[in-house]
């Protein structure tokens, strides 16, 4: 056990899915909560273990602080303890509005709130910087448990090792969302926590198999707006289905590319698809650029998707 550490583990979350939640709108371009109260409901009838909340993916750059608690409250009063519920909304850059975000987010009784990795320092700076920085921030908003979210925009700031350790070592950090991509820093930041609360979900689905049998905790990533019931299946079973579990792998892997189509757009055109009553409306993206090849391509997703559950059920039985 890692020096300084609390005994193994008092505080955690669970393993398993945590879907990166997207945020629906009205035409008027304000919270449709009626659509919010049916994603959280579907996300949770696919099975997932958590929900992360007021992310990039919740377009939480585009929204006020007044909406991004209310987002986070909503929410984890949806899910009345089914699920934890995890939030960000962690946008400022100064540590007197960072503060006053993790307080506000963590009174509305998330399981733990979570720092993007970005706004602590900047691209230039050093890790012993960020690693200050955090230090006089834990000090703000003592006994909030917190989580990391390495986030693209407005850069991404890979945690090292060395830094992901001194992380855990504070005892303060239960969650990392991360977004190397790659399986050797994987590996080496796993290692860093090892015996610590701190978990580590990968946010890639192309890695997400190989992930798991390094020790990874789960998935928490753009995909699981898509196709959670397929992740979950993955992370609960891939030890007993090792057949399944590579078929499940290489239609996520394929399947990711529709990240780089017109997203948030086309996961609410998905899940328009699937019933939920959710327009395409973004604050963080133009709906009007989601053409009619745009929407071909999520459509025959969907169908490739229905023909691998088929395969799937030839090959072992669903968890």
């Amino acid at each position: 056990m890692m020096k300084g550490l609390l005994p193994m583990i008092a505080n955690s979350i669970p393993s398993g899915v945590w879907p990166t939640m997207i945020t629906p709108f009205t035409d008027s371009f304000e919270v449709d909560y009626h659509a919010l109260e049916q994603l959280v409901e579907w996300y949770i009838g696919q099975g997932v273990q958590g929900l992360f909340a007021v992310c990039q993916s919740s377009e939480m750059f585009y929204l006020s602080l007044e909406e991004r608690v209310k987002l986070a409250r909503f929410v984890q009063n949806q899910a009345a303890g089914r699920v934890p519920v995890i939030a960000s909304g962690h946008i400022s850059d100064g540590p007197e509005g960072q503060a006053e975000e993790i307080g506000r987010i963590a009174d509305t009784g998330v399981a733990a709130v979570v720092l993007v990795s970005n706004r602590l320092a900047k691209q230039s700076e050093s890790d012993d910087v960020w690693m200050e920085r955090t230090q006089r921030l834990l000090e703000r908003v003592p006994g909030v448990p917190l989580g990391i979210y390495e986030c693209p925009y407005p850069y991404k700031r890979l945690l090292s090792p060395q830094t992901l350790r001194w992380c855990a070592e504070t005892g303060r950090f239960w969650f990392l969302k991360d977004t190397c991509c790659s399986l050797p820093q994987l590996a080496a930041k796993l290692e860093a926590v090892k015996g610590s609360p701190l978990q580590i979900f990968n946010a890639n689905s192309a890695t997400l198999l190989a992930s798991l049998k390094l020790g990874a905790a789960g998935f928490s990533g753009v995909m699981a707006n898509f196709h959670p019931d397929l992740y979950v299946r993955l992370t609960a079973r891939w030890q007993e289905e090792p057949e399944a579990a590579e078929a499940i792998q290489a239609f996520i892997g394929a399947a990711s590319l529709i990240e780089l189509q017109q997203y948030p757009v086309n996961a609410k055109y998905h899940l328009g698809r699937k019933g939920l009553d959710i327009g395409l409306h973004c604050r963080s993206k133009d709906a009007a650029v989601f053409g009619g090849n745009h929407r071909l391509e999520v459509e025959q997703l969907d169908e490739l998707y229905v023909l691998v559950k088929r395969y799937l059920q030839t090959v072992s039985q669903p968890c």
